[in-house]
């Protein structure tokens, strides 16, 4: 099964290699279009995955602001997403069969 996240009518990211944590898909850093992803200043801080890093999409001349975060430095327990992209805030995550 293939993942795609989808926003402002382009496709962001894509794989068949997506790690789903907490109900999330993390998209391997490969698979996203990095065009599309700039850098933001916000970071939060998540109990047991550690600091997280935010991106600000754009597609189109629209931003979105922290729409997709990642983990640069996960904690042991959540080394298997270190630098995969989540997305939310808009974000459409559509699954399809091959």
């Amino acid at each position: 099964m293939v993942v795609k996240a989808r926003w402002n009518g382009v496709t962001i990211a894509e794989s068949e290699q997506c790690q789903m944590v907490e109900g999330n898909y993390y998209f391997p850093p490969d698979a996203v279009r990095q065009e599309y992803l700039k850098p933001s200043q916000t970071h939060t801080l998540c109990f047991w995955k550690g600091q997280a890093s935010y991106y600000d999409l754009e597609v189109g001349g629209v931003r979105n602001p922290d729409a997709a975060w990642y983990y640069p430095h996960p904690s042991p327990l959540a080394k298997k997403i270190k630098g995969y992209v989540a997305f939310w805030n808009g974000v459409e995550i559509v699954r399809e069969r091959r």
